[in-house]
């Protein structure tokens, strides 16, 4: 059986493989249909808007993350508290807490909220 970690790990591996591979419509297949997403931009709600938030990021933008915190809110639900680092080809990185929860769907385990504020 695997832990909250691992299975919030396998979440986010996908998501960053999207996100790395500059695929919004991949990236956007890992969120639930009334997902909250907040980026650095206002919040909105579902895949579409998630496609469009990553389709404009620049090529060569990549994540690297490390998960300080995992919490299990619900049999369905897991919350996950991360530090993210998104690096570009062309401008300083950008550091960011990431709180995401996830939550156990018939299509397998998706985010159903992101919520990004920067480090200070």
């Amino acid at each position: 059986m695997s832990t909250d970690t691992e299975i919030l790990r396998t979440v986010v591996d996908h998501w960053k493989s999207a996100v790395d591979a500059h695929d919004p419509k991949l990236v956007a297949s890992y969120f639930t249909d009334d997902a909250i997403f907040q980026g650095l931009h206002p919040y909105s709600i579902g895949p579409e808007s998630v496609a469009a938030y990553y389709d404009v990021q620049p090529i060569g933008m990549t994540a690297h993350y490390d998960i300080r915190e995992t919490k299990r809110l619900a049999d369905d639900l897991i919350l996950g508290y991360l530090t993210v680092d998104f690096s570009f080809l062309d401008r300083p990185t950008v550091s960011v807490y990431l709180s995401l929860i996830i939550r156990s769907t018939p299509e397998g385990w998706l985010i159903t909220h992101y919520q990004v504020s920067r480090l200070t």
